[in-house]
């Protein structure tokens, strides 16, 4: 009832405003002719209609732009200042500035207020976005120097006469896999600029997911056999509409953790549920899991929970955040469960039937 009795009186204002327009110019123009016959009457000078009529003209406008000044303070009491810092807000926003914030006092919930509170709100955002940005430069400047400073100092350590052949081809392989790692952070990179363009690579298809799954399984075998882990797979047949290359990434990445993080003698579980018009594949494994106070950033670029055990393992900290791209993509969510110690589990559920291109984004 308050907003609407605001609004009402908005308008009433607004009305009467453009009733006095036309009888304020009439008079502020009466006012001019008078008093400059007067002025030519004193002065005892009679100027050519044409200047005459101009002289009149613009001092009616100038009293109209007075008269104008004073009704709008008095129909709309505050307004103009709220419009006068907003005009200033927003120059020190274009120059980068995203720390402003207009504490101007308007009406309620009248249009001035809403005004303000949207404006605060697009800053707030737009400052959120700077910090990520600045972030996420930081982070990808570190984790490209890092590998780059281990490759120069080796580089240089190769350049001496004294090194053993086995110390030699130790510092081959570490510039080997420092390579590797800084082209993997690279091509992740590349990815995650793809997935959040404007067009990202879509092209989804009608295909088997339980195929594509086992195919997933098979492609890590080495890895999980090599450390004697056991495979529990329930994977009853299931199709479903996503793109097959980019959902090639999601499984071979949540397996590929689920490897790295399981102890020699542990168990992987991957099972596919079909629910109404949903699919949800379940990854499991019995690993070191992943703290509560962890788990809400988990997905976020360059976190890594076990910073020294990823770092060994070459990862990049971009993984996770690539996946629940590709998952938001096809307008599916993801999940994550873990206790210390008790292992944990990725929930991925995909619509079975996709339609459009899908460019929401999936909680976490």
């Amino acid at each position: 009832m308050k907003t609407a009795g605001r609004t009402l009186r908005l308008k009433l204002r607004l009305l009467a405003a453009l009733l006095l327009l036309p009888a304020s110019l009439g008079a502020c123009w009466a006012a001019a002719f008078f008093a400059t016959s007067h002025l030519y009457g004193a002065i005892g000078v009679r100027p050519p209609d044409l200047v005459r009529f101009l002289a009149d003209a613009m001092l009616g406008l100038l009293l109209f732009a007075a008269a104008m000044a004073i009704l709008s303070k008095a129909a709309f009491p505050g307004h103009m200042a709220v419009f006068h810092a907003l005009i200033d807000a927003m120059r020190r926003l274009s120059r980068g500035d995203f720390d402003v914030r207009l504490d101007v006092k308007a009406d309620g919930d009248g249009p001035f207020a809403q005004i303000v509170r949207a404006f605060n709100e697009m800053a707030t955002r737009l400052a959120d976005l700077e910090n990520m940005r600045r972030e996420f430069v930081a982070n990808a400047s570190h984790e490209i120097q890092s590998p780059l400073a281990s490759i120069g100092g080796f580089a240089r350590a190769l350049a001496s006469d004294r090194l053993s052949e086995e110390e030699r081809k130790r510092y081959l392989d570490i510039i080997e896999t420092e390579s590797r790692r800084l082209s993997r952070l690279s091509d992740n990179l590349l990815k995650l600029a793809a997935l959040e363009s404007a067009h990202p690579p879509f092209r989804p298809k009608r295909y088997r997911l339980d195929r594509q799954l086992r195919e997933a399984v098979l492609a890590c075998e080495p890895q999980w056999l090599e450390k004697s882990i056991r495979i529990d797979a329930d994977l009853p047949e299931a199709e479903i509409v996503a793109d097959p290359e980019l959902m090639d990434q999601v499984w071979g990445n949540l397996l590929h953790n689920a490897v790295k993080f399981t102890p020699e003698g542990g168990t992987i579980g991957v099972r596919l549920r079909l629910s109404g018009g949903e699919a949800e594949v379940a990854i499991s494994d019995t690993g070191i899991g992943i703290g509560e106070d962890e788990l809400p950033r988990i997905f976020d670029r360059f976190y890594r929970a076990d910073r020294a055990r990823n770092r060994d393992g070459g990862g990049s900290g971009l993984g996770l955040s690539i996946v629940k791209t590709i998952v938001g993509l096809h307008r599916g969510t993801i999940g994550v469960q873990s206790r210390p110690g008790a292992g944990t589990t990725f929930t991925v559920r995909l619509p079975r039937n996709l339609t459009g291109s899908g460019r929401n984004r999936c909680p976490s």
